[in-house]
């Protein structure tokens, strides 16, 4: 069944975000058609439906190719995909370097995800000055991320002297708008400190949202603990990470 051209230009950000969160090919069409009508969130969407292969055949070349639709019509977000394309061979050979300054492009017009990209690569290459510097940038503007890896940053002192009650308010922020290594790290802070109840608060929140990957090292680490209940909480992970779910 088509879509109305009318509805789908009447629509707003939330709806198309809310699209992309329903029924795959339900949302495959609805932002198929708000791409092709020239709505830029609505073309990075379809190029993120086509990565990931929701709803229809995976496509990284086209998605790819919205991306780079956006990027043209001024989109930051757009270019900082396309950027993020180059970097991990997302329908295009990698190129780094090329990734780079894609990413450098929209972080110097203050895009937060550019910065963090940027300085994620910047970090890869071993440039820890220069990447602490783009993540201040990203972490100022209340990037979850960056403020969790500013704050690592802080508490080892690279780059910069050591201030862990700085790093300590950077994890709370960042745990706050819900970044799992955040969560993770006022959690390993506590254990430090003999308060494993907070401990467990804080591993439990991070264990209900971190990725297949960081819960198996979780669960690995907190099973090597001395405390029963850090223990029995690696246990429950380690098999939430087998079923799928925490």
């Amino acid at each position: 069944m088509s879509i109305p051209l009318s509805a789908v230009r009447e629509a707003s950000a939330e709806q198309l975000e809310a699209a992309f969160n329903g029924p795959p090919e339900e949302a495959a069409r609805w932002i198929a058609a708000a791409a092709r009508a020239g709505m830029l969130e609505a073309q990075i969407l379809y190029g993120q439906i086509l990565l990931e292969g929701r709803g229809l055949a995976e496509d990284r070349h086209a998605a790819l190719g919205w991306f780079q639709a956006a990027a043209r019509a001024g989109s930051l977000k757009g270019l900082t995909m396309v950027g993020r394309c180059h970097e991990l061979g997302w329908g295009t050979p990698v190129d780094r370097p090329r990734a780079t300054a894609l990413y450098r492009e929209a972080a110097e017009k203050g895009f937060d995800w550019a910065q963090y990209n940027l300085a994620s690569l910047m970090a890869q290459e071993g440039d820890r000055a220069g990447a602490l510097a783009w993540y201040r940038r990203a972490a100022a503007q209340e990037h979850a991320k960056a403020m969790t890896v500013l704050g690592r940053f802080l508490e080892e002192g690279w780059e910069t002297p050591r201030d862990p009650a700085a790093a300590r308010a950077l994890y709370a922020r960042a745990a706050a708008l819900g970044d799992f290594r955040a969560q993770f790290n006022l959690g390993t802070l506590a254990t430090a400190a003999g308060d494993i109840p907070a401990a467990l608060r804080w591993f439990e929140a991070a264990a209900a949202q971190g990725s297949p990957g960081f819960l198996g090292k979780m669960a690995m680490m907190l099973l090597a603990r001395p405390e029963a209940e850090l223990r029995a909480l690696g246990l429950r992970i380690e098999k939430s990470v087998k079923r799928g779910s925490f």
